[in-house]
């Protein structure tokens, strides 16, 4: 029997721009017919990201309610929000001491009817179109953000920059999560986020073999040449994540879609000896309600 394997579809992202790239779906509309097209094709779960009508980023949880329904309305995926946001927009806010990502932004975003939310315990500059933006995560908020999916009902998605996440984060927030645990290690961001790591075989490994116990894995590998992480994230037993939040131009700087994407990974997981989650085994898997 072929292994389930989660396909993530990840949309838009909060930091590129309908200007830097033509297939960029941005408005809750455009978001939800492009997820409902990428979940016909083998996707099971989206991470989405909301932004603005300017386009700037934003975790404001009418704007994700609006998303989360559209989406839903129109198929059946696990639906992830961002509680990270991105730099531009509602996220960013200026001090005398330089600019934050919002922690009050961050937070509001938790209240949006999701399956899962992003916990990014991560504490770092990143490198946006406005210079560098530092996104802030003390201990006591990372606290105060999974306490608020758990009382929304919500399970995190911890998003794993680097190891101290795993064995020091997850074990400090340990309370908030029953398992299965949700992981999403992120890989290829070291020229964006602060503290982050390059994909690495070596480096991949380590993270998997340091995941908690009854943790379920998925890969994101940035840039424009994701599918050497991928093909690794798979033969190690994981599930994977595409899109053009995380890859927008291809090895050529050509501008793709997320429909291509997810074509391309449905058939590389076939290669692997597996066969795309149905979007019940998804919920299965992560331990959600049917």
């Amino acid at each position: 029997m072929s292994r389930p394997v989660i396909i993530t579809v990840a949309p838009t992202g909060g930091m590129l721009t309908a200007a830097q790239h033509p297939h960029l779906p941005t408005t809750p509309q455009q978001i939800a017919e492009d997820v409902a097209r990428c979940a016909d094709a083998g996707a099971s779960m989206a991470a989405l990201h909301a932004r603005r009508p300017d386009g700037g980023a934003t975790c404001d949880p009418r704007i994700y309610r609006e998303i989360n329904a559209l989406v839903r309305a129109r198929c059946d995926v696990v639906v992830n929000n961002s509680t990270g946001g991105g730099v531009t927009g509602d996220m960013v806010r200026r001090t005398v001491d330089g600019t934050v990502v919002d922690r009050t932004q961050r937070l509001a975003g938790a209240d949006a009817g999701a399956d899962t939310y992003t916990l990014d315990t991560i504490t770092a500059y990143v490198s946006g179109p406005f210079g560098e933006v530092l996104m802030d995560t003390p201990p006591s908020f990372a606290r105060e953000l999974a306490a608020a999916f758990r009382a929304a009902g919500a399970k995190p998605e911890w998003e794993v920059f680097n190891p101290a996440h795993l064995v020091v984060d997850m074990a400090e927030l340990s309370e908030f999560d029953d398992a299965p645990h949700v992981v999403n290690l992120v890989l290829n961001q070291h020229g964006t986020f602060q503290n982050a790591l390059p994909y690495t075989p070596t480096v991949l490994r380590q993270l998997v073999e340091l995941l908690p116990p009854r943790s379920v894995f998925s890969a994101t590998v940035c840039g424009p040449d994701p599918l050497p992480g991928l093909r690794h994230a798979l033969e190690l037993g994981g599930h994977v994540r595409v899109g053009l939040e995380d890859s927008p131009f291809d090895a050529e700087g050509r501008p793709s879609t997320n429909l291509e994407q997810v074509q391309r990974i449905v058939r590389i997981v076939r290669e692997h000896g597996g066969e795309p989650a149905t979007h019940s085994q998804a919920r299965a898997i992560l331990g959600l309600a049917a």
